[in-house]
């Protein structure tokens, strides 16, 4: 399994448990900018994902890998709902409609992961959980089109072809 570089930090934000990463994008949400050179739980996300969806167990290290899990389980559901599409305007579509879902935290019983992160101990910790989970959730979608899809637009199977991976054994509707 690949974990997370990003070590435990004391200065580190943390809402739930989960830690509150920098991040390099440009949507608006409680997420501190990152450095544009330096990678960020995205980029390891996404680079780790084809080896890590092979796995059946992930011993976490840090709170940094619990995000890991929770980016790897989402980069699963993205590409299930991109598996069908034939074209980057269809895939991302499919992709704006998935941003559009309610985000779940921890305590709600959509939540993927129960006992991943702790329960909020506010509605405004939840709040600041569901805000940070979408906008990392929309960075992460825009990043998975661009591996998803050639710059001609087609699929591309080397990506799309994990669809159909369980990661953790976990069923995907």
């Amino acid at each position: 399994v690949y974990h997370s570089s990003f070590v435990d930090d004391d200065e580190t934000t943390k809402a739930c448990g989960c830690p509150l990463l920098p991040l390099k994008t440009h949507i608006r949400g409680p997420a501190p900018a990152a450095d544009s050179d330096k990678a960020d739980i995205v980029d390891e996300a996404i680079t780790f994902f084809r080896a890590n969806v092979f796995f059946k167990n992930f011993h976490v290290k840090s709170p940094a890998d619990k995000l890991l899990i929770y980016l790897t389980s989402y980069i699963n559901i993205a590409l299930k709902r991109l598996e069908g599409c034939r074209t980057l305007a269809v895939g991302t579509k499919a992709i704006i409609n998935l941003g559009l879902e309610k985000v779940p935290v921890p305590g709600e019983p959509t939540f993927p992961f129960p006992g991943l992160f702790t329960l909020p101990q506010s509605q405004e910790e939840a709040e600041l959980l569901r805000n940070y989970l979408k906008q990392i959730r929309e960075e992460t979608s825009g990043r998975l089109l661009n591996c998803a899809y050639r710059t001609n637009g087609t699929p591309n199977k080397w990506w799309l072809a994990f669809a159909k991976r369980k990661f953790m054994n976990i069923v995907i509707l």
